[in-house]
C-alpha cells in the first residue's frame, strides 16, 4: 500500500516538473538545450498540445517574400520584425483557393511583458499564446456555411401579372468576440457576403495583430467592410454598436468562469434587437465551464440550443483523434471537441 502511494505521488510530481519545464521553455527568450527522447516523450504525454489541430484549412509557413501577397503583408506590419513573430499562409479549400496571410506569435514563445498589460487590463494572454483548435474550426465552419451572413431575398408578389420580384437583399452585420489573431473573421471577410466584419480582441497586443493582418489581406475582402475593435466583455462604453449585429461568432471563449457574465452580457448588448439575430459558439465542454456559461445565458433571458454533430468532415476528425491519432496526444472529448452553441433572443 505504501509503495503504490509513494508511486503515485512521484508520477505527480514528475508531471508537475514537467509541465513547470514546459513553462521554462516558453519564457526563455533563448532556445534551450536539445532535450533526450525520453524528455520529449514525457512532455508529449503531459501536455494535450496539437501541432495541427483539426487541420481543416490547409496551411504553411511563409519563409520567402516572392511568395504572392508577402510583399504587401511587409508593408502592412507596423509590428516591427521580430524572432518572435511568423508568416502563414491559409489555403482555403474551396474554388479559386482563396489565400489568407496571417502574423502571429511562435507558438511556446511567451514574454514577461506580455503578463504585465493581462494585469493592467484584467485579461488574459490566450489570444498570444497559440492558434486555438475551435477557431479553425470556426473559421471552416463560416466557409462552409456561409448562408449564416447573409439575408434570404424577400418577394413581392405581383397579383396583376403573376410574378415575384426581389423585394430587398442585403448582407449581415458581424462581430467575432475574442479572435485572436483573427482567421475566423478574415475567413468570413472572404468567402460570405457579410456586409461588415468586425474582428475583436480585449487584449491591445492581439488587436495589433489584428490590424497588421487586416490590411494584408484587404485586397480579398470584395465588398465587405472589415475593422478591428479593442472590446472588453465587461466593457459599457460601446452604445453606438449596441443591438447592431446580426450575428456574432466565438470560440474558445468559455473556459474561464468570471469572464463568463460579461461575455453574456456583451452578447445581450450586441445582438440586434428586431430581425432575426444569433451568437453562434464554438467550445469544448471543459469540465463544468461551457454548463456554467449555459447557465448564465438562461439567466439573462437568452435562449441556446447545442449541437455535437454539426459537420461531417469534423466528426470524422474528432473520431480519429479518440482512436488514437497520434497527431493529437492525450486527445479528451471533453477537453478538445467544440460543441457547436447558437444563441438567440
Amino acid at each position: 500500500m505504501e509503495a503504490n502511494c509513494s508511486s503515485s505521488s512521484s508520477a505527480t510530481q514528475k508531471a508537475s516538473s514537467i509541465r513547470w519545464g514546459i513553462l521554462r521553455r516558453a519564457l526563455l527568450r533563448r532556445p534551450s538545450p536539445s532535450t533526450d527522447e525520453q524528455s520529449e516523450m514525457s512532455i508529449r504525454r503531459i501536455s494535450r498540445k496539437t501541432n495541427h489541430g483539426f487541420n481543416l484549412i490547409p496551411y504553411h509557413l511563409v519563409e520567402s517574400h516572392n511568395e504572392e501577397n508577402s510583399d504587401s503583408f511587409s508593408k502592412a506590419n507596423h509590428l516591427g520584425s521580430s524572432s518572435r513573430d511568423i508568416r502563414i499562409c491559409y489555403t482555403l479549400p474551396i474554388d479559386s483557393a482563396p489565400k489568407i496571410f496571417l502574423n502571429q506569435r511562435v507558438d511556446d514563445r511567451a514574454d514577461l511583458h506580455d503578463f504585465e498589460i493581462c494585469n493592467r487590463f484584467n485579461i488574459d494572454n490566450t489570444g498570444l499564446v497559440c492558434h486555438w483548435p475551435s477557431e479553425d474550426v470556426l473559421a471552416y465552419y463560416c466557409m462552409v456555411h456561409t448562408e449564416n451572413f447573409r439575408f434570404l431575398a424577400q418577394y413581392h408578389i405581383s397579383i396583376r401579372c403573376l410574378t415575384t420580384q426581389p423585394l430587398f437583399l442585403r448582407s449581415k452585420k458581424v462581430i467575432e468576440l475574442g479572435s485572436g489573431y483573427g482567421l475566423a473573421g478574415l475567413v468570413m471577410a472572404v468567402v460570405t457576403e457579410a456586409l461588415e466584419v468586425v474582428i475583436s480582441d480585449g487584449n491591445p497586443q492581439v488587436v495589433d495583430y489584428i490590424q497588421c493582418n487586416i490590411k494584408a489581406n484587404s485586397t480579398t475582402f470584395g465588398g465587405t467592410r472589415v475593422k478591428s475593435m479593442m472590446l472588453h466583455w465587461n466593457q459599457e462604453e460601446i452604445s453606438d454598436i449596441s443591438n447592431t449585429f446580426d450575428v456574432i461568432v466565438a470560440s474558445d471563449c468559455t473556459f474561464f468562469k468570471e469572464f463568463h457574465k460579461g461575455l453574456v452580457q456583451t452578447v445581450n448588448f450586441l445582438l440586434k434587437n428586431e430581425g432575426p439575430s444569433e451568437a453562434i459558439f464554438f467550445s469544448p465542454k471543459r469540465g463544468d465551464s461551457l454548463d456554467e456559461f449555459l447557465l448564465e445565458v438562461k439567466e439573462s433571458g437568452l435562449h441556446f440550443g447545442i449541437t455535437e454533430i454539426y459537420d461531417p468532415e469534423v466528426w470524422r476528425r474528432h473520431q480519429a483523434f479518440v482512436n488514437s491519432d497520434d497527431s493529437w496526444p492525450n486527445y479528451e472529448k471533453d477537453h478538445c471537441y467544440p460543441l457547436l452553441i447558437r444563441i438567440t433572443r
